[in-house]
C-alpha cells in the first residue's frame, strides 16, 4: 500500500484559477490535485488533498497527519503563513515533515508576506513556480 503524503491547503485556495490569475496562475485546486495524484502514483505515494478556510482544521489535519503515520505534508497556508502562531506550533508538535508550498514567491510581495510562521517550523519551502512548486515539494518528499 503506498505512503500517504497529505496536500493541505488554506484561505482562498478554494478560489485558484479566478483569484488574482497573473499572480496565482490559471490552474485551479482540481487541476493540481490531478497533478499531484498522477505524479504520486508515480512515486507509489498516495496524495490525500484538502483545503479548508479555517485555521483549526489545518491545525486538525497536521495532527491527524501524524496519527495516521503520513509520510509527509505539503502545506500552502495561505495568509495564515505569515500570522498562525498555532500552525506553527502544530508543525513542532509533530513528528511528520511539513514542506511549505507557494505558488508565488512571497518575498517579492508585500512586507508582510516575507515573514513566515510556517517556513520557521517546517523542513523546507518550495516558492514561487506556480502549481509545479507543488510538484517539486512532492518530488522532494522521496527524499525525504
Amino acid at each position: 500500500m503506498p505512503e500517504t503524503v497529505f496536500v493541505l491547503n488554506g484561505p482562498n485556495l478554494n478560489l485558484l484559477g479566478t483569484r488574482e490569475p497573473e499572480i496565482y496562475g490559471s490552474a485551479t485546486l482540481d487541476d493540481i490535485a490531478g497533478i499531484l495524484e498522477d505524479r504520486a502514483r508515480e512515486l507509489h505515494l498516495e496524495v490525500d488533498v484538502r483545503q479548508s478556510n479555517h485555521e483549526g482544521h489545518l491545525v486538525d489535519w497536521l495532527h491527524e497527519a501524524q496519527a495516521i503515520g503520513a509520510r509527509a505534508v505539503l502545506l500552502n497556508a495561505g495568509a495564515y503563513t505569515h500570522t498562525s502562531v498555532a500552525i506553527h506550533d502544530a508543525i513542532k508538535a509533530i513528528r511528520t515533515p511539513v514542506i511549505e508550498v507557494h505558488l508565488s514567491n512571497p518575498h517579492t510581495r508585500e512586507e508582510f508576506r516575507h515573514q513566515s510562521y510556517v517556513g520557521m517550523a517546517a523542513k523546507g519551502t518550495v516558492a514561487g513556480f506556480g502549481a509545479a512548486s507543488y510538484l517539486v515539494a512532492l518530488e522532494a518528499v522521496i527524499r525525504l
